[in-house]
């Protein structure tokens, strides 16, 4: 992905080219999809207590994202892009819905460009907690399939209608920050009743929020939804929760309704949404994410080198942090002239690789490591406390899946 967003700094004619057939965004975002699908529930299973998850991952994801969002507004000139330009302009409003991680979903750009993908993360964990909840978490394969489905009957509507006319983007970002704090808030309340509701109600809002207001259009989202429940149903089939046939119908129908609506539905209006340059650029893509998908399962087991071990554990850094190097980069070619010629796009390329690389790995022992740190200490605590009633009851005593290998949890770029 920093490759690809690089290339349209550097290497602007060949990326072109290349998207009008391929899209090299999609493909990785897809693949990315896949996997966290197949590891996030597996983590919420696994502890058995939502307050648990929870903490663990607003402890991931917050502190790395408050800080390059500051770091990229404060150190790096408006004109470059490093943020959104709704930071500069009405910075509490930007603040306030980038702090949901639904920005995306309120008429306003991400503050940080790659963020859109943890939008749709965000709807995930809602979802993943509230089925949790219910017991009904093993359907990964039934709500993978109605997703599906719902972007094939969703293809032809483009978001007929919206929120934001009927209250305003600054009443709708203020109503959904509320909103979000409240869920939370009863998430980590370890009070199962309160979690409930308050699982409810983020899944309520944010379904509601990514049809009516999403970044992008409703069949697309449905598909990225369908596409993270196809990668729980490949973990539960490995585990043998569920038939290995039953999970080929399912991530087989997802991925003819997928090339289906990218066919029928990408067009030129949908295009403006979807950032894609024709309907066999988003469908290669979308294909293509599901082989690499494929393939990284057929060698699990293999052992994996270490430097992609290393770059698996700094990965969320490289991918908040590769958007605004790319800015400061833009920036110094303004000062010392923009690289023509191959050798030296491709020096660019190398220091660009090699400060990315450096960066990563210091706001990864700095900022990410006490994060993690921190989160291990509060549940930690909570474990020293008389029981509460924090885990989930009957579901987490029934089953507790077997935590998979390490070097799985290396794979995404945020898990």
């Amino acid at each position: 992905m920093a490759l690809h967003h690089l290339s349209a700094e550097l290497f602007v004619g060949f990326g072109a080219a290349v998207r009008e057939r391929f899209d090299p965004g999609i493909f990785g975002v897809m693949a990315f999809f896949l996997v966290s699908g197949y590891i996030v529930p597996a983590s919420l299973e696994r502890r058995g207590d939502v307050r648990a998850f929870w903490t663990g991952r607003l402890l991931r994801l917050y502190p790395l994202c408050a800080v390059v969002f500051v770091a990229a507004a404060v150190l790096v000139p408006q004109r470059f892009s490093a943020v959104d330009v709704s930071v500069h302009e009405h910075p509490l409003l930007a603040a306030v819905a980038n702090a949901t991680m639904l920005q995306d979903l309120l008429g306003l750009r991400s503050g940080l460009p790659v963020m859109w993908t943890l939008t749709y993360e965000m709807v995930f964990y809602y979802l993943v907690t509230l089925l949790f909840m219910a017991g009904a978490h093993r359907r990964s394969g039934p709500v993978a399939v109605v997703f599906a489905g719902a972007a094939l009957l969703l293809g032809p509507w483009a978001a007929a209608w919206s929120l934001r006319p009927e209250f305003g983007v600054r009443q709708l970002v203020a109503g959904t920050a509320l909103a979000v704090a409240v869920g939370l808030a009863f998430l980590l309340t370890g009070r199962r009743a309160a979690q409930l509701v308050g699982a409810t109600l983020l899944t309520g809002l944010g379904l509601v929020l990514m049809i009516a207001d999403g970044r992008s259009t409703p069949w697309e989202s449905m598909l990225i939804l369908a596409t993270m429940f196809s990668g729980t149903v490949i973990y539960r089939a490995e585990r043998g929760q569920i038939r290995v046939g039953a999970a080929w119908a399912y991530c087989g129908f997802v991925v003819v309704a997928g090339t289906m609506a990218g066919l029928l539905y990408d067009d030129k209006q949908a295009q403006i949404r979807t950032w894609t340059a024709s309907p066999l650029a988003w469908v290669s893509a979308f294909l293509a994410g599901w082989a690499l998908f494929a393939v990284a399962l057929l060698l699990r087991r293999r052992r994996m080198p270490a430097a992609l071990t290393w770059l698996g554990l700094v990965s969320f850094s490289v991918y908040l942090l590769h958007r605004p190097l790319i800015a400061t980069m833009s920036w110094a070619m303004e000062k010392m002239g923009h690289p023509h010629g191959v050798v030296q796009q491709l020096i660019w390329v190398g220091a660009f690789l090699t400060t990315l690389l450096v960066l990563s790995a210091l706001t990864y022992h700095l900022v990410e490591l006490p994060g993690q740190r921190l989160a291990r200490r509060l549940l930690n605590q909570d474990r020293d406390r008389p029981a509460g009633g924090s885990t989930v009851g009957s579901v987490a005593a029934e089953e507790q899946p077997v935590a998979p290998p390490r070097g799985r949890h290396r794979l995404p770029s945020h898990q």
